[in-house]
């Protein structure tokens, strides 16, 4: 379908649910992000968000809203407070050209590129921030799964295994050009598949960027967003996307655009594993494995995204550099390997 969307329709589906007339509705969309779309849908009595799937090339786990609508209620079930309340779905894409579900609107402020204007996050706030990054992750890894329902949304027997070969797949079904660090990291990661297995829900695209902070109080989360690619499985999974995200001081530049882990007071990924460990199962020496897996999903994440970008579906600017991404993370993979550091 086109990339240019109307909301005409879409407006007269929400008056019911809203309970306001269909002119009364505003929707416009957010920016930010590179996967799947979101929308401020607001009426004269509240504020919600619409998620729907990008234009072009599908890659049906990522995109799938119904099944994100379920994670939320699954959530929801287990006691989770930190993530938006789902509202409704609709499978009907001639709505909206692709199915989509409302959620609760989170007031909050999020940090991407740049700290948000008027939010004091200096050394001391970051360090704390930091922290409650890792006790939200915690807190995550340690929901119950069976009761909730949760359990329902994974296989976690072999998930290791079947991430490493599907993430290789997806980086030859999406690659442009040679790129020899990135493919033999994965390589390695295919020779290197650990024998200890852990299981717990997990976020899987765990970052600053995904969490909603309260203004007053930046060291708060008030949400976790982006859960499309949350499933059960191995959280220490989980933790190495978290740790190729966690850029420092000293890396690419490039691979500082994700996240603000590179400012004064964050914990290094080394000190972000040893609290880690002090809460939850596993051990950093396990984490080199884990953490090359993690840069090789950045750069085929990336590089999934470039290519839509390459073949017209997205007019972004931002796109163009993910190249780039790809190609540091699959040195920062290597040099991981050669010197045994993270």
């Amino acid at each position: 379908m086109s990339s240019t969307l109307t909301f005409d329709l879409l407006k007269e589906y929400l008056a019911t649910p809203l309970n306001c007339p269909s002119e009364q509705i505003q929707i416009n969309q957010l920016p930010g992000g590179y996967s799947n779309l979101s929308f401020l849908v607001e009426s004269p009595a509240q504020k919600l968000i619409l998620r729907r799937p990008p234009f072009g090339e599908k890659i049906a786990k990522a995109h799938d809203m119904g099944r994100e609508f379920a994670i939320l209620q699954g959530l929801k079930k287990a006691g989770y407070t930190k993530s938006p309340t789902p509202i409704l779905f609709c499978e009907d894409e001639s709505i909206f050209g692709a199915p989509f579900f409302l959620m609760e609107f989170v007031e909050g402020a999020i940090i991407r590129n740049k700290v948000p204007q008027g939010m004091l996050l200096g050394k001391q706030e970051f360090e704390k921030l930091s922290r409650s990054a890792v006790d939200c992750l915690v807190e995550l890894h340690q929901l119950e799964l069976v009761q909730s329902g949760l359990i329902q949304l994974g296989k976690p027997e072999g998930f290791t295994q079947r991430q490493v070969t599907g993430w290789v797949e997806r980086y030859f079904r999406a690659k442009t050009k040679e790129i020899p660090e990135l493919e033999n990291a994965a390589i390695w990661l295919q020779e290197n598949i650990p024998s200890t297995e852990y299981t717990a829900f997990i976020h899987n695209d765990f970052k600053y960027d995904n969490l909603v902070l309260d203004p007053a109080d930046p060291c708060s989360i008030r949400s976790v967003l982006d859960w499309e690619m949350a499933t059960i499985g191995n959280p220490l999974m989980d933790l190495g996307t978290t740790l190729a995200y966690w850029a420092e001081e000293s890396d690419p530049e490039i691979l500082k655009l994700f996240n603000l882990s590179h400012l004064p007071g964050n914990l290094t990924r080394e000190e972000l594993m040893d609290y880690y460990f002090t809460k939850a199962a596993g051990s950093k020496e396990e984490m080199i494995f884990y953490y090359v897996f993690g840069l090789v999903k950045v750069a085929v994440i990336a590089q999934q995204i470039f290519k839509r970008y390459s073949l017209g579906h997205s007019t972004d600017a931002r796109f163009a550099q993910l190249i780039y991404v790809v190609e540091a993370a699959g040195k920062k993979a290597i040099q991981t390997l050669q010197t045994n550091q993270f």
